[in-house]
């Protein structure tokens, strides 16, 4: 073991709001909307800090047994986590027509209302389990088609290995396991998103509520901009993540349990027109770059969506005319894939603050 197991209520919790994996307020496979009640309340700027379980070892082509699943990669029953044992045999999940997602139960935040703009910023984010999973299912993936070979279940178990330079992930290179390949650790909530109005959403698509954008930069320190689009904004994270490529080509990455602190800051609509300018699809914000999104089931059009996304965002934050800001960004900016798997794809854009005379 690389570090502590943290267990329900056990080991460290940065804030004073602490929200827990309680299966009678757990969602599985869907995502809150106006229909759910929030767990609590709070004012804008408030951190609260959640408890994640990976849906990996919990899903019925894993056994639906996390103690036997993960057992039989070496782990013993008290380092498997006891609310993923509980998510596993008692939230309800339609397997037809449900995503795979474990999704915390809702947050409203004091006064939100349509038309505002909710910033959630990654505090803390603590491994609970020194290992993960890796998964191809479903014929989805980049290559579907092509793999899974069989059509069966493939999940690769990953662990967490410390040597002299720090803590990695770590993959076999072939299935008997004498030799590795390593990769950086590099946490974040895949799942973070703002309350939709009406019925409750499939877990896996992405869109304006944010929701699975699966965007790696959103580690600690990073910020997500979601527009509010119900009252008290009601804001969930889910599908924590250890490590994730560009484009999560395979289906998942190294996905794994998190503790992860956020803090919930409101603007008010008369002020978030001048910061945000019509926010289409989720903004991302790290200390050095503006990172705006674009998603579409068409990964041509998500891309699109997120230039115009970005040219929008050039305008409201530094009143940069649209023609200069298209050539700005095909000089100076990347644009990446964030994900191809979700059946709704993803692009987002990486601008850097500095050429525009500072940061955040």
């Amino acid at each position: 073991m690389t570090q502590p197991v943290l267990q329900p209520g056990v080991g460290p919790i940065r804030a004073a709001h602490y929200l827990p994996v309680e299966p009678e307020r757990t969602l599985w496979g869907r995502l809150p909307s106006s229909t759910d009640q929030p767990a609590l309340t709070v004012p804008s700027g408030t951190e609260v800090t959640i408890d994640t379980v990976s849906h990996e070892g919990v899903l019925p082509d894993q056994g639906s047994d996390p103690v036997g699943f993960f057992g039989r990669h070496g782990v013993p029953p008290e380092h498997v986590l006891a609310d993923a044992v509980a998510v596993a045999r008692t939230v309800r999940r339609d397997p037809d027509h449900d995503g795979p997602h474990v999704v915390s139960a809702p947050i409203a935040v004091e006064g939100a209302e349509p038309g505002d703009v909710l910033t959630m910023t990654v505090v803390e984010t603590l491994p609970r389990v020194p290992y993960g999973v890796v998964s191809n299912r479903h014929g989805r993936g980049a290559l579907h088609g092509e793999y899974p070979v069989d059509g069966t279940t493939v999940s690769v178990f990953a662990d967490v290995v410390t040597d002299h330079d720090g803590e990695w992930g770590r993959i076999p290179l072939t299935d008997d396991r004498e030799r590795f390949a390593r990769f950086p650790l590099a946490p974040f909530l895949g799942i973070m998103g703002v309350g939709s109005p009406g019925e409750r959403p499939h877990s896996v698509p992405p869109g304006r509520h944010g929701g699975n954008i699966d965007v790696n930069l959103l580690q600690t320190g990073a910020q997500l901009h979601l527009p509010v689009l119900v009252p008290g904004a009601l804001a969930f994270v889910g599908d924590p993540h250890f490590a994730q490529g560009d484009g999560e080509v395979a289906l998942t990455a190294m996905e794994a349990s998190l503790r992860a602190t956020i803090r919930l800051d409101l603007t008010p609509a008369a002020d978030a027109a001048a910061q945000f300018g019509d926010l289409v699809w989720p903004l991302v914000e790290t200390r050095a770059y503006l990172v705006p999104t674009g998603l579409d089931p068409d990964l041509d059009e998500a891309v699109r969506a997120c230039v115009r996304h970005a040219i929008a965002i050039l305008g409201a934050r530094y009143g940069m005319q649209p023609h200069l800001a298209y050539a700005y960004l095909s000089a100076a900016t990347d644009f990446n894939i964030s994900q191809v798997v979700d059946l709704v794809t993803g692009a987002h854009a990486r601008i850097r603050k500095s050429d525009f005379g500072g940061t955040r």
